[in-house]
């Protein structure tokens, strides 16, 4: 998800509600990169969809979603609600809707079950975003300010004076364009002074209020001041924020006396005790200087280091520090020896092991089981349990009980003893010099920073009262309090550099306090909240008011010090906050040191903004980084805007939705501050002039904005926020500083947001910025040419030419600061004297150059750093009309398109578009190559990722801003088929009336125009040709029409070749792109295998009847033939293409409309009866009707077919050998199979002829399954079948065949199969029942499977375990026991089953070859040239076929063969062919001799499909 998920202006402006689509990981969780999203509300409904993908491990398995929004009542973040997910059986995709009304921070997750046990995913967060409504005058209406609209204003209460006299001030901050005013906090400061050191957090600072009214009671005060809040609000129209602080309180906070336990005390956190007593012995060291001859005012490097050594070698070595981490070993070896003279009760037996141990292991265990912590705050708390301890020493002496140990052992043990207690003490004593060297580096660092540092605090002279370094620790009077000891001293809070923010770092696994690297603020004690309002109720209690009370007054917050704040803390309190005020704005600053961290914190709290800082850049360049980061999306996005639609609503609620798919997580906004209140001036940083062009940038950029009081006043510093006395001007000046110009940056920063000008461009030159925003619809925009002032920068700007673009300007002006020195005031704050002068209107010449017409922005003279101009542009009106045109397409200008017609529009690759028009590929793009389609898909395939991603620097994108090579090449491309295709015309003439408003447009613009306009047509067109598809197909889901859209990208028309010699007409290719063209186009198997699923389930059944026709006609031996060619040299080579042939017959039958017309359809013959080859001219003599082709085809095989390949030879193949051009088919009487091929051919589908001289494979087929396939058995059973069927209902009239004169009935053939096909073909798992099946028992390598053939001239080819036996389930399943089929498909599914394809050999063979090369030159037979095409490689249709029969069997769930089809849902959708491809090498590696696409491929899942739809 980009920048923003807002929809555009033009969708804002409909009735629409908006569906936010979030798809789901496959077990429920969120995605990697969506663990975080947020959804803006609108002022309409909101949907959020969950969704899980067809598939999915959660959908099919009773999948939940579980979350804490408040689907009813009031939020409660640890109660979830269940919510069902909403399952389509058919397809098992599962989605569920949540209504979104109430902004906040949710968390969900999915559980599922797996067969008994329930699984839970990983939680991902939804923030829903506030609705800010802005109200203003008497009226009572408001109006929706999006969060990118805020301008923020930061003030220091204490600096503005008494409610009274605040109106001046909130004039001015109106004037300017503010539209919320931040707070630093308002409550009763502590001792400091400081704002952030609140000593009470639930009354105001008096300061705030005038004298008469400081008497009043906190109630009273409380709501004078929420009256003047509301004020600013309703007269003003401007909303306010406040800080909260969470994580510290002031060291004089009255409720530290009472509720100590709110800090980090030594009572409750003793192991802070160590870094106390440092910290008071350093506390009195600095008291005492004098004495020991060491400077309190240090002037050198020199005073520090001799300060330091006496730190050191003294203060250190007295405290002995060490003492709190190590065992006392004195102590306890004298407890030992007693222990052992009076023979206290052990059991070494427990430690056999302990003997064998290292000596550091023997600690080590002696440390884990022995030795018990006590006291933290207690020096040698360790103490030792004397049973444990004699148990271990004994053991590892050998002893096994206390009786063995004589007074001559004492000593040897007690001295063992003490060695093991000195190895345990060492690691601690290691840990303790660590702490010292870290600590004794700090506080010289500290001393250097805070004594001599330039950029310091300079605290002078070194006394207790000023100590060496702010002390740690706040130290309340212990007397007169029943707290118990320890109670009142406490640890003040700070930060630490790079720290874990997860980590709490006074909590007992930290030693930053110890070592000294908390930067200390001396003035806050750190809060100790624990893990529970249990453990320390009056504090979360106290804190939950304070923040309930903010919550009511303020519409947004500010989280101070928010890394450092625990997370299940903040989520309590805003929790709290947002049941008091459910649209509450929260903005925070956050320094977690990792993206990842950040978003954790912005995921769980509901953070809205982020505070970021432009004058945290150190030159222009790192600005222009800054504002491109912030200021918008790129000019010409083409980002995911441009895949939102609008769609029908599932349920009742609503009859359409915008459906927004949520493609990537969420960033967290920018609150993008020209300057904050806690950092340097532009005259510190930079110099005073660069206060204008810096506030500039900042207010073009498309994200919340904000400012610091002082800052357009042109404040010399960074005000010191606990020191500074002085006020703001109760009287401002309006001519100060920037503020006039900036009432007119930030209006229009408001008007650019309001009205949707998302996009921007930024280009750095030098110590030039300039920033273009415009509106994606419209392109109309604002234009900022800006001279930075950053010191010492070059200088120079080329050019500024605006193609195509009015230009007028708007306002221009330059920052003048007549001094450096401000008013000497003591009680009003002042910047220094300066203003803007108004800076006079560019020229505007317009001029030409090689790439056309431009305007050319001409600066004025005295353009000086420190100045801007800005330029309204438009690039005429018609770029609204042209946006609304590119993107809607009449019904009237598909209409008349046949699925033909969509074929030349969407795809044809680059060889069907060179045969047709004699020359003319793909569209080729410079530095990125061909498309894969000369049609419209050829683009979309590119054009997809760049859209998703908004890839504009993509060399499509540079290739269309260079040219309208790609404009002219999709209009001139329909022109040149037009007389071919002539209901193209109107789509022509669509693409040539919207292209020529794109070639008028800025060359930035056209790639968006002409993807826009690509896309829109390749929709309407693709909507178009799946409306002209069966009902199956038009109500399925994406997967579906991408199968049914291979039937319109694998059928077309190209001149060389077709269905008649002589006719041209469209014909089906087997796959793209090496079957394209020429002979090789269509095949008879492949059209076949393909015919049901994709021409068939699609609805074309006139196709599916023209090819049945075709290769009916075609008919000769009593096959049907391979290759094709038009039917002018068919070549009949295979086997099994006319049982294929068969079946696609039968299911024309019985799913065609007319179906049981086919029988009687005619058929012209190509061939003679006699089976003599003629040529053209001398076919077509006689006709047959379908029905007695079939017959045909059953009598001529019944007799056996025994021929010589026409133009046996070089002529039509030149690697078989002349054996193989022999073919053979007979019928095996005894159990009607048929048995044919031999070693030298291939007959079947697995047809790889060994090609290489070099490996002697020339001529040897690498699978020549000859003998009797077993899918060919199933064919020919399920056509045995298929007639009697007919005879049964007279619609077939031969009830058999006659062989030698006898006549065979079908009825006989059929049950011969019927009754020996198990035992043929089956393996049985138990070895004991090879009696009962024909096998041969010592070449078995597989049991529980079914053979690959059987009669097989080398019989172990017959028991290779192959993917072809479920083809012969899916089409004949009668002939398998049910048992053995479902643990043989049970079997394969572990064995042969690949991630897209199946594995064409068992993996364990020796044979098994899995990579696929088809020029390998090797001199290995089994793979140079390819030869190993079927040996290993997973084929694709094969799946289909597999997953059916699993189907059938009850192998497979419907659910488990979803999961399986996961793989191709996403190949298909990235596959820029659009297609699934004809195989793969191992586990779905790619292989590059492959077809892309591949007709098969995508038809047997469409098989599957409606196998599982329609049942």
């Amino acid at each position: 998800m980009s920048a923003s998920l807002a929809p555009p202006a033009k969708a804002r402006s409909t009735d629409v509600p908006y569906l936010y689509a979030l798809t789901l990981d496959d077990d429920g969780s969120p995605e990697p990169d969506k663990t975080y999203v947020r959804i803006p509300l609108s002022e309409k409904d909101d949907l959020l969809r969950f969704v899980l993908k067809p598939g999915s491990l959660a959908s099919g398995n009773h999948a939940m979603l579980h979350i804490n929004y408040p689907i009813q009542g009031s939020f409660d973040r640890s109660t979830f609600y269940s919510v069902n997910f909403i399952i389509d059986p058919n397809l098992l995709h599962a989605y569920c809707d949540i209504a979104l009304t109430v902004p906040g921070a949710y968390e969900y997750y999915v559980d599922y079950q797996v067969g008994q046990k329930t699984h839970r995913s990983q939680s991902g967060y939804v923030v829903v975003e506030p609705r800010l409504w802005v109200k203003k005058g008497a009226t009572s209406e408001k109006a929706l300010l999006p969060l990118d609209a805020l301008m923020i204003l930061s003030l220091v209460p204490k600096w503005m004076g008494p409610l009274s006299q605040w109106q001046s001030l909130i004039d001015m901050i109106e004037y300017e364009g503010y539209n919320m005013i931040h707070f630093v906090p308002m409550q009763q400061r502590g001792g400091s002074n400081s704002p952030y050191s609140i000593a009470d957090q639930l009354a105001f600072s008096l300061d705030l209020f005038d004298e008469k009214d400081r008497n009043k009671s906190n109630e009273e005060l409380t709501k004078l001041m929420q009256n003047m809040l509301e004020h600013i609000q309703s007269d003003h129209g401007i909303l306010c924020l406040s800080d909260v602080v969470w994580n510290h309180t002031s060291f004089d906070s009255a409720f530290l006396n009472e509720h100590p336990e709110a800090g980090y005390n030594l009572h409750n956190s003793p192991h802070l005790v160590p870094a106390y007593e440092l910290d008071t012995a350093l506390i009195k060291l600095s008291g005492k200087l004098h004495e020991l001859g060491l400077k309190s005012k240090v002037e050198s490097g020199h005073d520090i280091d001799a300060i330091m050594n006496y730190i050191r070698d003294h203060t250190i070595q007295e405290l002995k520090l060490y003492e709190y981490k190590v065992i006392d070993v004195q102590k306890q070896t004298e407890i030992f020896r007693k222990s052992l003279q009076e023979r206290t009760q052990c059991d070494p037996t427990q430690y056999g092991h302990a003997q064998q141990l290292s000596f550091k292991e023997q600690a080590a265990l002696l440390g884990k089981d022995a030795i018990q912590p006590g006291h933290l705050g207690t020096r040698f708390h360790r103490s030792v349990d004397q049973s444990r301890a004699l148990s271990i020493v004994l053991a590892i002496a050998g002893l096994q009980s206390i009786d063995d140990v004589n007074n001559d052992h004492v000593n040897q043990l007690t001295d063992l003893f003490q060695r093991l207690l000195d190895e345990y003490n060492l690691p601690h004593y290691k840990e303790y010099d660590e702490d010292v060297r870290i600590a004794l580096d700090n506080i010289k660092n500290r001393l250097a920073y805070t004594r001599l540092d330039a950029n310091g605090p300079k605290l002078g002279e070194i006394s207790e009262s000023n100590p060496l370094i702010e002390t740690y620790f706040t130290r309340l009077n212990q007397d007169d309090t029943t707290h118990p000891k320890g109670s009142m001293q406490l640890a003040n809070n700070g930060w630490i550099w790079n720290a874990d923010p997860l980590k709490d770092f006074a909590g007992p696994d930290s030693s930053a306090y110890l070592r000294r690297e908390v930067i200390v603020w001396g003035d806050c004690v750190k809060l100790r909240y624990g893990q529970s309002p249990e453990e320390n109720p009056w504090l979360w209690h106290h804190m939950r008011t304070y923040t309930e009370q903010i919550a009511s007054m303020f519409q947004g917050i500010r989280i101070d010090n928010c890394h450092s704040t625990p997370i299940h803390v903040a989520e309590y309190l805003l929790d709290a906050a947002r049941q008091v005020r459910p649209d509450l704005y929260v903005v925070a600053e956050l320094f977690t040191g990792s993206p990842e961290k950040d978003n954790m914190f912005v995921s769980h709290l509901g953070i809205h903004s982020l505070i970021r800082e432009a004058m945290q850049a150190w030159d222009p360049h790192e600005l222009s980084r800054l504002v491109h980061r912030h200021g918008g999306k790129p000019v010409g996005s083409m980002d995911e805007a441009m895949i939102w639609k609008t769609v029908k609503y599932e349920g009742n609620q609503y009859d359409q939705v915008l459906r927004i798919p949520i493609l990537q997580g969420s960033m967290p906004r920018a609150l993008f501050m020209d300057c904050t209140h806690d950092n340097e001036t532009p005259a510190q940083k930079r110099t005073p002039q660069d206060a204008l062009p810096n506030a500039a940038a900042v207010a073009f950029s498309n994200c919340a904005i904000g400012s610091v009081k002082g800052y357009d006043e042109i404040y010399p510093k960074l005000l010191d926020i606990v020191n500074e006395t002085r006020c703001y001007e109760p009287k401002p000046n309006y001519d100060q500083g920037i503020i006039k110009m900036k009432h007119q940056l930030q209006n229009l920063h408001l008007e650019m947001t309001l009205k949707g000008f998302t996009e921007v461009h930024v280009h750095q030159e030098n110590d030039y910025l300039l920033v273009h925003r415009q509106h994606p619809g419209s392109q109309r925009g604002y234009l900022l040419i800006s001279r930075t002032a950053f010191p010492g920068q070059h200088t120079g700007l080329a050019p500024i030419k605006l193609r195509g673009t009015k230009a007028t300007f708007m306002f221009g002006g330059s920052l003048k600061v007549e001094s450096v020195t401000c008013n000497d005031d003591n009680q009003y704050l002042h910047g220094f004297p300066s203003h803007v002068e108004e800076l006079p209107s560019p020229r505007f010449e317009e001029k030409e150059d090689h790439l056309g017409q431009f305007t050319e922005v001409i600066l004025p003279d005295h353009f000086v750093p420190g100045s801007i101009i800005v330029i309204k542009t438009s690039i005429g009106d018609t770029y609204q009309k042209a946006q609304d045109m590119v993107s809607y397409m009449e019904d009237d200008v598909v209409q008349d398109l046949d699925l033909l017609d969509c074929n030349i529009i969407l795809y044809r690759c680059e060889g069907e578009e060179m045969d047709t028009t004699n020359g003319d590929g793909v569209y080729n793009i410079p530095n990125y190559g061909k498309l894969v389609y000369a049609g419209l898909q050829g683009f979309i395939s590119v054009l997809r990722s760049i859209i998703e991603t908004n890839d504009l620097g993509h060399p499509f994108c540079d290739n269309l801003r260079q040219g309208t090579w790609a404009l002219d090449y999709v209009v001139n491309r329909l022109q040149r088929h037009l007389p071919h295709y002539p209901h193209l015309q109107k789509l022509h003439d669509w693409f040539q009336s919207r292209f020529e408003l794109v070639r008028e447009m800025p060359d930035f613009l056209v790639p968006k125009y002409f993807a826009m306009t690509v896309k829109t047509a390749y929709d309407k067109v693709y909507a178009h040709a799946l409306s002209r598809m069966s009902p199956l197909i038009q109500n399925g889901d994406a997967f579906l029409h991408r199968l049914a859209m291979t039937s319109v990208q694998m059928y077309g028309m190209v001149p060389s070749t077709g269905l008649h010699p002589t006719k041209a007409g469209p014909s089906l290719a087997a796959g793209l792109p090496h079957f394209t063209n020429g002979p090789f186009r269509t095949w008879g198997r492949d059209v076949f295998i393909s015919l049901r699923g994709l021409i068939m389930v699609t609805g074309r059944f006139d196709v599916a009847k023209e090819h049945i026709i075709a290769f009916a006609g075609s008919l000769k031996h009593g096959l049907i033939p391979n290759l094709l060619d038009s039917v002018r040299y068919p070549r009949y080579n295979s086997r099994d293409s006319v049982w294929f042939f068969m079946q696609a017959i039968q299911d024309y039958y019985h799913l065609a409309p007319d179906g049981h017309r086919i029988l009687e359809e005619k058929v012209p013959r190509r061939f003679p009866k006699d089976d003599r080859f003629v040529e053209v001219d001398e076919a077509y003599k006689y006709s047959s009707t379908v029905a007695e082709v079939m017959q045909e085809i059953m009598e001529r095989h019944a007799n056996g077919i025994h021929f010589r390949e026409h133009n046996a030879g070089d002529r039509i193949d030149r690697q078989m050998s002349d054996a193989g051009f022999n073919i053979d088919i007979e019928v095996d009487w005894e159990t009607g199979i048929l048995v044919g091929g031999n070693i030298w051919n291939c007959g079947t589908w697995m047809d790889k002829m060994g090609e290489s001289e070099k490996a002697h494979n020339k001529g040897l087929p690498g699978t020549p399954r000859d003998g009797a396939p077993v899918e060919i058995t199933g064919l020919l059973k399920s056509a045995l079948r298929f007639i009697l069927e007919l005879n049964a209902a007279n619609k077939f009239k031969w009830t058999g065949v006659e062989v030698n004169g006898k006549d065979i009935t079908y009825e006989h053939w059929n049950d011969l199969l019927q009754k020996n096909f198990e035992r043929l073909y089956y393996v049985p798992k138990d070895a004991s029942e090879d009696d009962q099946y024909d096998v041969i028992p010592k070449i078995i390598h597989r049991r529980g499977i079914y053979k690959d053939v059987v009669k097989a001239t080398k019989p172990y080819t017959e028991y290779q375990f192959r993917p072809n036996f479920p083809t012969a389930m899916c089409v004949a399943p009668e002939l398998f026991n049910k048992d053995h089929a479902r643990d043989c498909l049970k079997f394969t599914s572990e064995t042969l089953l690949g991630p897209l394809g199946m594995r064409t050999l068992d993996p364990a063979d020796q044979e098994y070859r899995p990579y696929y090369n088809n020029s390998d030159d090797s001199d290995d037979p089994s793979v140079a040239k390819g030869r190993n095409y079927h040996q290993g490689p997973e084929w694709l249709w094969l799946t289909g076929f597999f997953l059916r029969a699993c189907f059938k069997f009850d192998a497979l769930t419907s659910h488990d063969i979803a999961r399986i089809l996961r793989a191709h849902r996403k190949e298909i959708t990235v596959n820029p062919w659009a297609g699934l491809a004809e195989l793969t090498n191992k586990d779905a590696a790619p292989c590059w001799d492959s077809c892309t696409t591949q007709a098969w491929s995508s038809a047997t899942l469409l098989d599957l499909m409606y196998d599982l739809i329609e049942g």
